[in-house]
């Protein structure tokens, strides 16, 4: 396979609304490597032949979607101490015959999240966090490494949260309680730190009605929905003069460890790349 290019791709079902390719094209452009991202469409019953097959064809490694996280961390022959933690897998990298499993998707949300710190850039001790889906898992291992210490998980299924809350409960203190609850502290208590990972508000549809009433500019509220940039939540939160950030920076965050362990080159996160997937989606 000398002098090839290098192959990488995102694989899911269904995967054509993936940006990925537009993502790692970008870079491929910017740092002049010589490279090829594709997508691919697996039925779930191949995914683990499939994926075998294109590590046999000299892929470097691919990036991993729904429904097939847990089945690529299932697979690997080796997993990365936060794919574990988190329970699932959004990167595969081939080396020596081998499959290692990584999660990004924590590192993402944080790099996605610092930019709306406070100017002392410390580390909010409470947060807030509505839903407890796989995304959620993510999101409180980041608040757990980066030192947050007491965190309320707020989802409409009580049981769910509290499940999740008592899986990571050797870190930060999960408190689970139900989403009314969550609403009517934030209307009584100021949180330095509030994260939406629920899919409310996704496209407008269901969004987070809750008022912020106690909250202000020293609260900072992200939403990982990106499709509106701006969703309810973050209306809400504007309205009280808090910091906001949208969820679009943790798509692109989460690619960069995924593209350096494919194609070695160093690459940044910046308004361009932002701008060109903010006009591929629609979303300007």
């Amino acid at each position: 396979m000398r002098g090839q290019p290098l192959r990488a791709a995102v694989v899911g079902h269904p995967i054509s609304h993936s940006q990925s390719p537009a993502i790692h094209g970008h870079w491929l452009e910017m740092s002049g490597i010589a490279g090829r991202y594709g997508l691919f469409d697996f039925d779930p019953a191949d995914f683990d032949r499939e994926i075998r097959a294109l590590a046999e064809q000299g892929y470097q490694g691919v990036n991993v979607t729904v429904p097939f996280k847990e089945a690529a961390l299932a697979m690997a022959d080796s997993t990365e101490a936060t794919a574990q933690r988190i329970g699932a897998a959004n990167t595969l990298v081939f080396e020596r015959g081998r499959i290692s499993a990584r999660n990004t998707d924590a590192y993402g949300f944080w790099e996605n999240l610092r930019s709306g710190l406070s100017n002392d850039r410390r580390v909010p001790d409470r947060a807030v966090v509505f839903g407890a889906g796989g995304a959620a898992r993510a999101v409180l291992v980041a608040l757990q490494d980066q030192g947050v210490n007491h965190i309320w998980l707020a989802n409409r299924t009580l049981s769910r949260a509290q499940g999740l809350a008592d899986e990571l409960a050797a870190g930060a203190m999960i408190e689970a309680m139900s989403w009314t609850e969550a609403e009517d502290m934030l209307d009584r208590e100021a949180v330095p730190l509030i994260i939406n990972t629920s899919s409310r508000g996704m496209k407008g549809e269901n969004p987070i009605t809750a008022r912020l009433a106690a909250q202000g500019p020293e609260t900072l509220v992200n939403d990982i929905v990106y499709n509106p940039l701006k969703t309810k939540l973050l209306e809400t939160a504007a309205a009280q003069r808090s910091r906001t950030i949208d969820g679009l920076g943790m798509l692109l965050h989460q690619a960069r460890p995924a593209f350096e362990a494919f194609f070695g080159g160093r690459v940044v996160v910046d308004d361009t790349l932002r701008q060109k997937i903010e006009h591929n989606m629609g979303l300007v």
